[in-house]
C-alpha cells in the first residue's frame, strides 16, 4: 500500500474527472487474476491504445476488498458518452469486457458503461 500516495500526471490545458466503482465476484482467486490481468506486465498494450484513441489521458484503478474505484482524466471538452460508444466499437474492447466478465458479476456482452457505475461527487476542498 502506497501510504505516501500517488503521483499525479500534469496536462496540458484543463482536465476532467470521471470517477466510476464496481465489485468484482468476492473470490479470492479471481481477485488476484483481475489484479494480475491488469499488472504493467500483463495490460494489454492494445487495450491501452484503445482506451487513449478515444481522448482518456489517464485512468487508474483501486481496489479494496473486492471493491474497484477508477478514476480517469480527459480533456475539458471530451463528450463521455460518445467516447463511451465509439470505445466499445473498437476491435479489442468486446473480447476484453467479455474476459473482464469472468471477474465481475455481470453478463457477457455486458459494455463497460454497463458494468462500471458513475460516481457523484458529494465533497471537494471548495475555493
Amino acid at each position: 500500500m502506497a501510504v505516501e500516495g500517488y503521483k499525479v500526471n500534469k496536462f496540458h490545458g484543463p482536465t476532467k474527472r470521471y470517477c466510476r466503482t464496481m465489485d468484482l465476484k468476492n473470490d479470492p482467486v479471481l481477485i488476484a487474476e483481475y489484479i494480475n490481468r491488469h499488472s504493467r506486465e500483463n495490460a494489454s498494450p492494445e487495450i491501452r491504445e484503445e482506451i487513449r484513441s478515444i481522448g482518456i489521458l489517464e485512468m487508474e484503478i483501486y481496489i479494496w476488498n473486492n471493491r474497484l474505484f477508477m478514476i480517469v482524466e480527459t480533456p475539458i471538452d471530451l463528450d463521455w458518452d460518445a467516447a463511451m460508444n465509439k470505445l466499445s466499437t473498437l476491435p479489442r474492447q468486446q473480447e476484453w469486457e467479455d474476459l473482464m466478465s469472468t471477474f465481475q458479476p455481470m453478463n457477457e456482452g455486458d459494455a463497460a458503461s454497463d458494468k462500471w457505475k458513475m460516481m457523484e461527487r458529494m465533497f471537494h476542498l471548495y475555493e
